[in-house]
């Protein structure tokens, strides 16, 4: 059968570096860091206390009091970063098709705020079983999916994708195969996560996955520098609309780019370890170019998963060598979690609308606090040091990759 095309005519954002698409894409611009200490809880006592918060938002600007006490944070990003999409897109709910038009929002761990709290109060109440009847509501990891749906009405699939740190991503895969298969029309999809809480910093500080450098907090993100010691965690959602593109140009819709190709692979090698080889983050990629069509001297940007982690930056560099070959050295690749810090589940949300910017406006945003490239990455790569890059941009990859071996790349593309 012939595969519909898929446009992107929607974008919304809460992040560490602004609250809307317009001042998160400044500010990856201006090499901006997103990180400070630690304000959501005392982390006096541990090993990590920075981490790169949402700033600046209230969840009363958006939600009345009653609401905003049945929502857990990671829901309110994603109902405040859908409404800008939605805004964005133009849609008009009275002229399409809601039976037609679906959710895939993911979480990488959902609500794991509130789950802490209800189990707090759990044990200060010396084992009396008081929850609040929102506890189970508020946390699951489908609920943000939910009241998506609700509010807008959307009537077509509706679920939560749930691979970690490739959540997001793989819901817009999801979202784009729905599209072009012709079983829906239009779909909100993305990611959120509100994870920096006592769990969520001392359970990555105890898998020394995430960087101790208080000292230098500011510049800890230091994807493929050869100090790096992990990643410095995120939070926020990223919203993507996808639309068959002839119902967006039937409706006049402004067209950002094209989504053209997504892969999904495993690693099938350890709990939290890329593989040495980059086996896992190859083949992804390359299944993502074959599902688009494309050759790999189509590309002109990468947005790297590219955390700080010692062993993960080395063997995706390894993995983009091994797709590019030659044109490897030709591309512009940046970690943009060198400003936001790793969004988990979000990321890969927030990261592909940094790739469709670099499509709209040909600049490519930089990996921030790379001042000495560690030896065993190929010296001969464009990493964006340091400051953004202008190039003409006509088709980005970007690439989320998960605890578990999970693998997900996806391929947008100038519309014409």
């Amino acid at each position: 059968m012939e595969l519909k095309r898929v446009a992107v005519t929607g974008m919304g954002a809460i992040t560490p570096l602004g609250n809307n698409v317009k001042d998160y894409w400044e500010n990856l611009i201006k090499g901006t860091s997103g990180c400070d200490m630690i304000t959501r809880f005392d982390a006096t006592e541990f090993k990590t206390r920075f981490a790169c918060e949402v700033k600046g938002f209230n969840p009363q600007d958006h939600f009345d009091r009653k609401e905003a006490r049945k929502l857990d944070p990671f829901t309110q990003y994603a109902l405040v970063a859908v409404e800008e999409a939605m805004k964005d897109s133009g849609i008009d709910l009275e002229k399409i098709n809601l039976d037609k038009a679906g959710v895939i929002f993911g979480s990488g761990i959902g609500g794991f705020g509130t789950f802490f709290d209800e189990m707090i109060g759990f044990a200060k109440g010396n084992g009396v079983p008081r929850f609040s009847p929102f506890f189970i509501p508020k946390m699951i990891s489908d609920i943000a999916a939910g009241h998506i749906s609700i509010k807008y009405g959307f009537r077509g699939p509706n679920y939560a994708t749930v691979s970690a740190c490739a959540t997001s991503t793989n819901a817009i895969i999801d979202a784009f195969n729905y599209i072009r298969l012709g079983k829906a029309d239009v779909f909100i999809s993305g990611g959120s996560e509100a994870a920096i809480n006592p769990p969520g910093v001392g359970g990555f500080n105890a898998m020394q996955a995430i960087s101790t450098n208080n000292e230098e907090y500011k510049t800890a993100s230091r994807p493929f520098d050869a100090t790096r010691d992990g990643f410095v965690m995120g939070e926020g959602a990223g919203v993507l609309i996808l639309e068959e593109l002839e119902h967006a140009k039937k409706r006049g819709a402004h067209i950002y780019c094209e989504l053209v190709g997504g892969g999904l692979t495993a690693d099938a090698y350890h709990l939290t370890a890329p593989h040495p080889e980059g086996i896992g983050a190859a083949n992804v990629m390359k299944f993502a170019l074959e599902d688009a069509g494309l050759n790999p001297e189509d590309i002109d940007y990468v947005n790297v998963h590219g955390t700080a982690t010692p062993l993960g930056d080395l063997a995706e560099t390894k993995a983009l060598v091994k797709v590019f070959g030659q044109h490897a050295y030709k591309l512009n690749i940046s970690s943009t979690k060198s400003m936001t810090g790793h969004l988990l589940g979000a990321a890969g949300a927030i990261e592909a609308i940094a790739a469709i910017q670099s499509i709209i406006h040909n600049v490519v945003p930089p990996t921030i606090n790379l001042k000495q490239i560690d030896p065993e990455i190929d010296q001969k790569l464009n990493l964006t040091p340091n400051q953004a890059q202008e190039r003409k941009v006509d088709v980005a990859l970007s690439n989320t990759f998960g605890f578990g071996g999970h693998n997900t790349s996806a391929i947008f593309k100038k519309f014409e």
